[in-house]
């Protein structure tokens, strides 16, 4: 079977407790599409235990390209010939607008790691892919994690660009492909704001498959099964 979860936020015990929901198998395949770190409290643990799992393919979202930017810095080691000039005045903007973001959790856990496990997290978030497409059962499916900023139909997913793909947002108003079997499964945008009843549910629209379903703000976390169309569910626990 393969599955597809979105927005984990840190949110290490629902995302082990779904797991456990579906019964992932060492022969299945998960696909991650994005913003596994920030906001929820055990970020690095979430990340390891993907690391692990050679049957988890990860797409990376905005939080976590922000997150590998600054980690890769804030790892660099404070030298006298650096020190004054390691990080400019815009760095230390954007360091505190990532904080702002939900950032704290994501930094406190890094530093309470080890220098070779904060090297091998770097190195593991530098592996995210920026979207995976796959066939299953005639039915196409493209996994980003944000929107298809500048759509072209004909156009090939590599030439969209890393905001393209992974800050915008998609207009869930409209179809984007006439093939109404090609779907586009997307996190990063909360389905209370996509749905019309503004619950936490996964949507199903005009081709599109949302499934940040806002775990990480009381809501929950979901697993898509692109096999059989199922729905696994954990409530988020804030």
């Amino acid at each position: 079977m393969r599955y597809v979860i979105s927005d984990i936020h840190g949110c290490y015990d629902e995302y082990m407790e779904l797991l456990k929901k579906i019964n992932l198998k060492d022969s299945d395949e998960l696909y991650v599409i994005g913003d596994v770190v920030d906001r929820g409290p055990e970020p690095m643990k979430v990340l390891q235990d993907m690391m692990m799992r050679v049957n988890v393919f990860p797409i990376i979202g905005n939080h976590d390209v922000v997150a590998l930017i600054m980690l890769k810095k804030l790892s660099v080691e404070i030298t006298e010939e650096n020190v004054e000039s390691h990080l400019s005045d815009q760095d230390i903007e954007e360091y505190m607008q990532w904080l702002k973001e939900g950032a704290s959790t994501t930094v406190e856990g890094f530093r309470a790691l080890d220098e070779d496990e904060r090297t091998d997290i770097i190195e593991y978030l530098e592996e995210f892919s920026t979207c995976h497409e796959l066939t299953v059962d005639g039915k196409r499916f493209i996994l980003v994690h944000g929107g298809m900023n500048n759509f072209e139909e004909e156009k090939d997913l590599e030439d969209y660009s890393l905001y393209d793909l992974v800050f915008s947002r998609m207009d869930y108003s409209k179809r984007y492909f006439a093939d109404e079997n090609t779907y586009i499964i997307t996190g990063h945008t909360p389905t209370p704001f996509i749905r019309e009843d503004k619950k936490p549910l996964v949507y199903e629209e005009n081709g599109h498959i949302a499934i940040d379903c806002g775990c990480v703000f009381g809501g929950k976390l979901a697993a898509y099964c692109l096999d059989t169309g199922e729905v696994y569910y954990v409530e988020g626990r804030k």
